[in-house]
């Protein structure tokens, strides 16, 4: 089965080089009297690196990857690997270190996550749009500090900084977006 301009979309698995992608953009155009060129980013399930390639002409096909994704819970590290437990079959599977450096800032024991499979091993983990962490570290702040709100950093209980109002205080758990790290509510 082959893959063709139409039936792209963002987030589709692919096979790019004998590795799986996911196509993150795409866009085609077509000048006068000339074949369409069409851009295509790709974003590595195993690296994270981003690829940009172009393709000329009408009849370009790509190759779906055979990825899988399974929920699963993260348990525990131990050393440089991280451990989860899918929710379904109960079975425990290790991740190395590398293959989740990204998320680690987002991630405590219990969390739930997307694990995904290339070939029947775990290469990657896709967090939830939003966590619920703990604020671990706040300074104090004095009413009347700003005319018009304000926010002060704060260090989470994985070690994450982020910006949050004033109002949030030592122990309150806060929710934050992990596409771009920024503070949406307090829980």
């Amino acid at each position: 089965m082959t893959l063709g301009y139409g039936d792209l979309r963002k987030g589709l698995s692919v096979e790019l080089d004998g590795e799986p992608y996911a196509v993150v953009d795409y866009e085609r155009s077509k000048m006068q009297q000339r074949a369409p060129v069409m851009r295509i980013r790709f974003k590595s399930f195993k690296t994270g690196r981003v690829v940009d390639r172009s393709f000329n002409g009408y009849d370009v096909k790509l190759t779906p990857a055979s990825v899988e994704r399974k929920s699963a819970q993260y348990i525990y590290n131990d050393g440089g690997f991280y451990y989860f437990m899918d929710t379904v079959t109960f079975d425990q599977f290790p991740i190395a270190e590398d293959q989740v450096q990204d998320v680690l800032s987002y991630m405590v024991e219990q969390t739930v996550v997307d694990a995904i499979f290339y070939e029947d091993s775990p290469i990657a983990i896709e967090l939830p749009i939003a966590v619920d962490l703990e604020v671990a570290d706040a300074v104090p702040w004095l009413k009347g500090d700003t005319a018009q709100g304000g926010t002060k950093p704060v260090t989470l209980e994985t070690g994450f900084k982020v910006q949050v109002p004033l109002f949030v205080e030592v122990g309150e758990m806060i929710k934050v977006d992990t596409r771009t790290g920024e503070y949406l509510s307090r829980v």
